[in-house]
Order: C-alpha cells, then structure tokens, then sequence
C-alpha cells in the first residue's frame, strides 16, 4: 500500500513538472513577436520599400518625376499650351496609376529574390495589411512628383474646393484599381523580367494611349468607342469636367463615376479572391 502512495506521488511529481506553463506572462513572453503591431508592421512596409530607397538612391526619383511630366511638356508644346490644364491632370491620372502599377514590380522582386512574401505568409501579418502598407510606400515613393504637379496644378488648373474633392476621388479610384491589378499580376509572376513586361504593358495600355491628356472628344468618333475599354478614359473625362475642360451632361457625368466605380471595385474583388497569396 505503502508502494502504491509512493509511486503516486512520483506520477504526481513528474506530471507537475512536464506540464507546459500557460500562464498569461508565459504565453505573451513566446508569442510577442507574433503579437507585434499592425502599425508597426504597416511602417515596416512603408520604410523597406520607399525610404530606405529613397534616402540610399535619390536618383531613382528622377524618373518619378520625369515619366508624367515628360508627357505634360509634349501635349504642351504640341497644342501650344492650349491643352496644358488637361495635361497636368493627366499626369497626375498617369502617377497614380502608374504608382500602383509599381507595386507589381516591387512585390514581384520582394517575393521571388528575397523570399519575404513567405515570411509574411508564415506570420500573422494578414495580405490586407502588408498590401496596405506596400501600397502606401508607393504613394510615399510618389511624393516628388505629385508635389511638383500640385504646384502646377495650383498655378495653372483653379479648382474649387468641391472639385478638389471631387478630383481626390477620382484618382483614389484609380490608384485602387491600378493596386489590385499590381497585386494581382505580381503573386502569379515567376521572375522580376516578366513583372517588368507585365508591368510596361499595362501601364502604356492603360495610361499612354487612352485620352488622359487631352479631351476623348480629340479622337475621331469611329475609334471613340476603343477608348472606353480603359477606366483611365473616365477617370480623365470626370477630371476634366470638374475643371471645366470639358461639359458634360448629368447622364454622362452618372455613367462614368458608376464605371470608374464599378471597375474599381472589382479589380480589388478580383485581386482579393484570384491572387495566389499562399504558393500550392
């Protein structure tokens, strides 16, 4: 009987022993970094992917001020400056998108050369928040251009402030439509060369052959009709409407915020639901 107690108590022991602690300073001691922050995590974004390259390689920046100015500068001087206000809207349209458009070059380099869209997967880090914080590092990236259009957006184009509003909506539109389309291609791409193909193509399709810079009604009417397979096109007719460039009717003005609308949302549906997040 004696035996049996004896054992007991060393069953006893030795259980208490090898049970694992759950205590709540334990658990918060193993799982702190998995705990970390969101907004830590989307700053982490921000920084790796725009300030550590703009502090390290300023030259960069060159070309995200030359690639919508340079087109500014050739409708400027091809109409003689009469279309000089629908050219700095269209600049500003073509950053914006083209910005997001980055973000499929950034993610796809980020995933196949640095592996860090796996050790993203692997934490907590939800897709929403690291394509939030990418996404912003794109508009970070884009500042010196956009700084130097609203300058001469402020001299050249007067906005009330409903139209100012108006003209943030549109290219927040746009540059969600232009991120998920980047999302998307860049989780599907095998190597930064495709990206940079996928990435060029879609860009001139989207932001250099629709009228962004000039009015749509410049193009003769037969081939109209192939500029609105772009949402680009009605982002630059609403632009310029609530500049003043260009009347349209109520109608007009309805259909074209419904499709800019419309298109955007979907893209990001389909980035949300089609993207490959986690590689099969």
């Amino acid at each position: 009987m004696e035996e049996t107690e004896e054992l007991s108590e060393k069953k006893a022991r030795i259980e208490k022993v090898e049970e694992p602690k759950t205590s709540k300073e334990e658990y918060s001691r193993r799982s702190g970094p998995a705990k970390r922050s969101w907004l830590s995590q989307f700053f982490a974004a921000v920084l790796v992917n725009a300030l550590y390259e703009m502090k390290n390689y300023p030259v960069v920046l060159i070309n995200t001020v030359l690639s919508p100015l340079s087109f500014l500068v050739l409708i400027t001087f091809v109409s003689r400056g009469s279309l000089l206000g629908e050219a700095i809207l269209g600049s500003f349209i073509m950053s914006m998108f083209s910005s997001g458009m980055s973000l499929q070059s950034d993610l796809s380099h980020l995933k196949n050369d640095f592996k860090l869209q796996d050790m993203v997967v692997s934490s907590p880090t939800p897709w929403q928040l690291y394509l939030l914080g990418m996404a912003t590092s794109e508009l970070v990236y884009s500042i010196p251009a956009l700084a130097v259009l609203g300058v001469l957006a402020a001299i050249y184009v007067h906005l009330t402030p409903l139209a100012v509003l108006q003209f943030l909506a549109i290219l927040g539109m746009m540059f969600v439509a232009s991120i998920a389309v980047g999302y998307t291609f860049a989780t599907f791409s095998s190597d930064i060369v495709q990206s940079f193909a996928y990435s060029r193509l879609l860009s001139t399709l989207f932001s250099t052959i629709p009228p962004v810079y000039y009015p749509i009604t410049y193009i003769p009417l037969p081939f109209r009709y192939l500029a609105y397979l772009s949402p680009t096109t009605y982002a630059a007719a609403l632009a310029q409407n609530v500049a003043g460039y260009l009347p349209l009717s109520s109608t007009a003005i309805t259909v074209d915020w419904i499709v800019l609308f419309a298109v955007s949302v979907t893209l990001f549906v389909i980035a949300s639901r089609k993207a490959r997040w986690r590689e099969v």
